[in-house]
């Protein structure tokens, strides 16, 4: 008798963990918020999408927008739902090595991809001069300290955004005999570059171009 009445005992006990082991669950799960981040419209619900005219003003983080800049990321937010300000400051920074690198290495194909043509022409010639010089460079883009919204403006249905870049940048020039000319890898200099990048609004492709470079 004693023996069934621990049995028993102990097949409701595990009864018992096993039924507040899913109900707990359960309500953790039923507890749980999904995130939203206001920014992306990808990540609104349908509800939203069918309630345009009523959207509440767009939300931007202040840490990464700073005052006066508000009103212009405010209107490409406005005007492009896929735009989303963290996002973008991380695809400037790829595009800010990614344009770098082809400039030292001479790669003409990826810079006509990420610049326009103004920009582009600019690299180019100076590219051109220095193969005509004879000369190479060895840069190598030591670290990006900081990247921050300059300025934001929507333009007709173009938006443009000028990101200053504060980065860290070893740089070495070599004549036709290899012989360093000029700078030296272990010692990196400071470089701070406004670069302006622009996209337009309606295309179906996400990817900005630089436009317009210039020094802080």
């Amino acid at each position: 008798m004693i023996l069934e009445i621990v049995i028993l005992a102990a097949v409701a006990a595990f009864l018992g963990l096993r039924l507040y082991s899913m109900l707990g669950r359960r309500a953790e799960h039923e507890e749980e918020v999904v995130p939203r981040r206001i920014e992306r419209g990808e990540d609104r619900l349908s509800a939203d999408e069918s309630a345009r005219s009523v959207q509440p003003p767009v939300q931007l983080r202040q840490a990464e927008v700073p005052a006066g800049t508000e009103a212009g990321v405010r209107a490409i937010a406005g005007a492009d739902p896929r735009f989303d300000i963290v996002s973008f400051l991380e695809g400037a920074k790829g595009a800010y090595g990614m344009i770098l690198e082809a400039f030292w290495e001479g790669d003409r194909e990826t810079l006509r991809d990420l610049c326009d043509d103004d920009v582009y022409e600019s690299f180019a010639s100076a590219i051109d001069a220095r193969e005509a010089a004879g000369e190479t460079l060895a840069n190598r883009l030591v670290r990006i300290e900081n990247a921050t919204i300059k300025s934001a403006e929507l333009d007709g249905r173009v938006a443009r955004v000028a990101v200053l870049f504060v980065a860290d940048i070893a740089a070495v020039t070599r004549d036709r005999d290899e012989t360093v000319i000029a700078g030296s890898l272990d010692d990196a200099v400071e470089s701070r570059d406004v670069w302006t990048f622009s996209r337009h609004v309606d295309s179906a492709e996400p990817n900005w171009i630089l436009d317009e470079t210039d020094q802080d």
